[in-house]
């Protein structure tokens, strides 16, 4: 008889990191992240306005390399913080964050 293994989700969620995203948009009405941590939904991800015009959003991430962007007003746009860059299939390219 085979012995079968649970997945452990304590294991998994003491693995993931909290990664900070944040984009200075001090006129947007609506900022979200999607990415393929979040298959690509920026509704599972809306970042929060503070007083200063930056949105924030903090998720926890397990280790991996995941590709991402902002969707600020319907249109995409990258990090305004210095990050490596990857082309993808639209023409554009998308912002890689590094969880380790």
């Amino acid at each position: 008889m085979k012995a079968q293994v649970a997945a452990n989700p304590a294991r998994k969620r003491k693995l993931e990191k909290k990664v900070e995203f944040e984009y200075f948009a001090p006129q947007a009405a609506q900022v979200s992240l999607a990415g393929s941590f979040n298959h690509w939904n920026p509704e599972e991800a809306s970042l929060k306005k503070n007083g200063n015009g930056k949105w924030k959003v903090s998720l926890s991430l397990p280790p991996g390399r995941f590709e991402y962007r902002y969707l600020v007003d319907g249109s995409w746009e990258n990090d305004q913080r210095p990050s490596e860059c990857v082309p993808n299939a639209f023409g554009s390219w998308n912002c890689v964050v590094e969880v380790k």
